[in-house]
């Protein structure tokens, strides 16, 4: 599934509190840069995606976040990615969702 021309516009605008963000659409998806370090991907299906590593995956975890895997056809078990779900109480508030999105482009 491909995002449209709206949810690309709308994930744009809940980040755009933090400025100087550029896109790149990838896999059906959409990976969203700021100062060109990639900090979260939009899925095919709108859901949100934040990068995290060091302490901000145990923060992101106790938040009720779980983290992006996808199983692979010949792998017995499923791969892990570097990304967990947007809070939820961020999708509708784009102050608390730069505050995250700053949160873990300060641990990349």
């Amino acid at each position: 599934m491909s995002l449209s021309a709206e949810q690309i516009a709308a994930a744009r605008d809940l980040f755009s509190g933090l400025g100087d963000i550029t896109t790149r659409r990838m896999m059906g998806g959409l990976c969203l840069y700021h100062r060109g370090t990639i900090f979260a991907i939009v899925m095919g299906d709108g859901g949100i995606f934040l990068k995290a590593s060091g302490a901000m995956i145990a923060t992101l975890e106790a938040e009720g976040c779980s983290q992006w895997q996808y199983q692979r056809a010949g792998r017995a078990a499923p791969s892990h990615m570097p990304y967990w779900t947007l809070p939820d109480a961020a999708y509708d508030d784009p102050d608390t969702a730069c505050d995250w999105a700053r949160r873990v482009l300060a641990h990349l």
